[in-house]
């Protein structure tokens, strides 16, 4: 089972913006309590969209320059890229469903 991929500020453009599929990013911190509640949710749907796209998370405490880029203000922020672009955002811990939903839409 896949497990989500650790963006950082060194590979963000390679893993994300060069990426032949969508991605979501989920932004999140240690200390942020909602980013702890939808850290599994985004792991199990690591696994989920194997091969249809990729999932990947930003700690945005180490990552200072993918977040300020993408003017994140709020965590956790979740983040939908295809083709090298921002297409979706979700900002909040939101049930599965709706990050689900969300993804499909650009899948």
């Amino acid at each position: 089972m896949s497990k989500a991929v650790e963006i950082t500020d060194a590979n963000f453009d390679q893993e994300v913006l060069q990426s032949d599929k969508p991605v979501l990013i989920d932004f999140w911190a240690e200390w942020c309590g909602p980013c702890r509640m939808i850290g599994p949710v985004v792991e199990e749907m690591a696994g989920e969209y194997e091969g249809k796209a990729k999932i990947g998370k930003v700690n945005v405490d180490v990552n200072p320059e993918v977040s300020i880029k993408y003017g994140i203000r709020s965590i956790p922020a979740l983040l939908i890229f295809k083709n090298g672009e921002v297409v979706d955002q979700i900002v909040g811990a939101v049930p599965k469903t709706h990050l689900t939903k969300q993804l499909d839409a650009h899948v």
